[in-house]
């Protein structure tokens, strides 16, 4: 089995810390993501984030490609509590400590109101479990957020959650794994387009 996780392209506004904010896809955005499915998509299922960033694509691509499509709410983002709708740079700003904090020890130093990591990982994770089960003999295309895909990189690879602020996840790019039914599941690529 292969799942490929494709995080979304840049919604509108830019790059800022957005979470569960529901914000669309940018003109740039819907361009990285057509170009990283390519001419020729070879998924049998599609499954989406509920978010209007992934969603809209996914619909279209399921359209635009007959392949079935399903919503999966756990393929959410994290919720960034206080940071969510500010950038990088305003955070730096504002309070460089929390900001340093943050990426020393993401799992004890979120920011205020922000979903716990370890509940994060858990939903995604579960979500992961069941797109496992459920369609074990297809060749599935998640569409989703960094997070998710950190969340599962992590799972995958065994790595703590303290590492998962480590992995950088473009927009527009995907990540492929493979799922064997006699060993440990794969990290085959990742950060890469079909286009």
């Amino acid at each position: 089995m292969l799942i490929d996780l494709l995080r979304h392209g840049e919604p509108v506004g830019g790059r800022r810390y957005r979470g569960q904010t529901d914000d669309p896809l940018s003109e740039l955005g819907w361009r990285q993501m057509w170009q990283a499915v390519g001419s020729a998509p070879p998924w049998q299922h599609i499954i989406t984030s509920p978010l209007q960033r992934c969603r809209a694509f996914a619909q279209q691509l399921s359209e635009r490609s007959s392949i079935a499509l399903s919503e999966e709410s756990r393929f959410m983002e994290v919720g960034f509590g206080a940071w969510e709708g500010r950038t990088a740079e305003e955070l730096r700003r504002q309070d460089p400590d929390q900001w340093q904090r943050f990426f020393e020890d993401p799992v004890t130093q979120r920011p205020a109101g922000a979903e716990p990591l370890a509940d994060f990982t858990a939903r995604v994770v579960s979500a992961w479990d069941d797109a496992v089960q459920r369609h074990g003999d297809q060749h599935l295309l998640v569409v989703c957020h960094a997070g998710v895909i950190r969340a599962v990189m992590a799972h995958v690879l065994g790595a703590p959650l303290s590492a998962m602020y480590r992995i950088q996840v473009e927009t527009g790019a995907l990540t492929r794994i493979r799922v064997d039914t006699d060993r440990p599941p794969s990290l085959l690529f990742h950060g890469q387009r079909l286009g």
